[in-house]
């Protein structure tokens, strides 16, 4: 045990019945270090019961030791890393954020990060990540902090305003599954099978969700002549990027055609999944209604969907604590384990991440919250120098990192009129700016609950 390192691992939003089980068995699987993971959560009784599904992981004892804390400060206390994953409010609200703009005409195919849903949201969001920020000045404030809520960009903005000596990034697997499918794209297009994502070498500019592949390469072989080529020859009937992966009744897939036909309109490989792709894009080019959405070949994530699947998780949470199911490690693809060893000194690695722009895009705002590459190794994380986002896409990308600044501002300072301009100029949004405030306030009251920090009466 000695050669490895130990570590304090702080979860907030521990109870998680999702993301947490896949945090798990990533840890379990690695041999570098071993420690204790301290889960908090508003709701105590899921973290207890994660507690206990984690203790009994076969592959993670003599490695890991989970708990439960009620107190904040008791999780947090001298950690060395802190994971974020939180869900800002309930589905109740999310439905919403989600659903409501339906009636004015508005689709979206996520809801979480950008659109009317995502500025709703992130209102939620702020003042939560504000509390959690001071709580990691007070009791660790020399962690490294990982994100995994969205908005991604306005959580991540939100730690370093409040803290801005803090050390936090965020993580998005969305560029993944796009180095997957360009995996796909040489097996398809070369023969040249069973290539591991991590080989294909790619440089992204963007924001969360927005970002964009401006280089790619398989060894010698530079993948945009051949990606041209892939997607004018899928651009219709669209493609899976996994074998055996469905598109019919599943929301989380897609046939990749917004993806190609960004690529046909701009000559970037847009590296994000449809349904968040096209969130980002005028209305009518994608989400125009859902009949648009179907010839487009994604999905709109229903929050039906949601609530379904959520009562699915607890029924299996209830299986894993008594152990009716035994918890069985998976490869979940996710980058968050592999960072925490690089940073530990287990091995550097190159990969996107959210994090100040302190240059690495030099036509974005410095000081905003952008999705490049970064290295990490001991004990650091330095962002690699991009290069500027393409004039083609600058427009596109410059105008939502400029709106979720606007956001989290509003946020910070709880101006509800500063943000209802960030509503209006939301790429969703095509309402007449009578009817898009109607929609707005009748938004805030249903999530209500969740400001009571800010006047909703102050909205001009």
């Amino acid at each position: 045990m000695n050669t490895k390192s130990k570590i304090k691992l702080a979860y907030i939003g521990g109870g998680s019945r999702g993301w947490a089980w896949s945090f798990m068995s990533d840890l379990a699987a690695q041999n570098d270090l071993y420690g204790d993971i301290y889960l908090y959560d508003i709701d105590h009784q899921a973290a207890l019961y994660n507690e206990k599904i984690g203790n009994n992981i076969e592959e993670s004892k003599d490695k890991w030791t989970y708990h439960a804390s009620q107190n904040i400060g008791e999780a947090l206390g001298d950690a060395d890393f802190v994971i974020i994953s939180i869900l800002p409010g309930t589905f109740e609200e999310m439905e919403s954020d989600v659903h409501l703009p339906e009636e004015y005409g508005i689709y979206q195919s996520v809801g979480d990060t950008t659109g009317p849903g995502g500025v709703i949201r992130a209102l939620r969001t702020v003042p939560m990540y504000e509390v959690i920020a001071k709580a990691i000045k007070e009791f660790c404030p020399n962690a490294w902090v990982i994100n995994y809520t969205n908005p991604m960009t306005i959580c991540v903005d939100t730690l370093y305003r409040v803290f801005p000596e803090i050390k936090a990034f965020g993580c998005c697997h969305e560029v993944f599954g796009t180095q997957v499918l360009l995996s796909k794209m040489l097996a398809v297009m070369k023969g040249l099978e069973k290539i591991d994502r991590h080989d294909i070498k790619v440089n992204v500019v963007g924001v969360n969700h927005f970002t964009w592949i401006t280089d790619a390469y398989y060894k010698n072989i530079d993948l945009f002549p051949l990606y041209k080529e892939f997607a004018d020859t899928y651009y219709i009937d669209g493609i899976n990027a996994k074998q055996g992966e469905k598109h019919i009744n599943n929301s989380f897939t897609c046939l990749q055609r917004v993806k190609f036909d960004l690529f046909r309109r701009f000559g970037y490989i847009a590296a994000a999944g449809d349904r968040h792709l096209a969130e980002f894009c005028p209305g009518d080019w994608y989400l125009k209604n859902p009949q648009q959405v179907t010839d487009w070949k994604f999905g709109l994530t229903s929050v039906s969907w949601r609530k379904n699947d959520l009562l699915e998780r607890i029924a299996r949470s209830n299986r894993l604590y008594s152990g009716e199911e035994k918890f069985e490690l998976h490869e979940t693809g996710e980058e968050g384990i592999n960072q925490i060893r690089a940073i530990m000194g287990c091995g550097d690695l190159v990969t996107n991440v959210n994090i100040i722009n302190k240059g690495q895009i030099p036509n974005l705002p410095i000081g905003a919250i952008v999705e490049t590459n970064a290295l990490f190794t001991s004990s650091t994380v330095t962002p690699t120098m991009a290069g500027p986002v393409p004039k083609e896409i600058h427009s596109l990308v410059s105008r939502v990192c400029a709106n979720q600044q606007i956001i989290t501002e509003a946020a910070l300072s709880r101006d509800l009129n500063l943000a209802f301009t960030a509503f209006l100029n939301d790429p969703l949004m095509k309402l007449s700016t009578g009817k898009a405030k109607e929609l707005y306030i009748r938004m805030l009251n249903n999530t209500s609950k969740y400001l009571t920090e800010y006047d909703l009466n102050s909205i001009r």
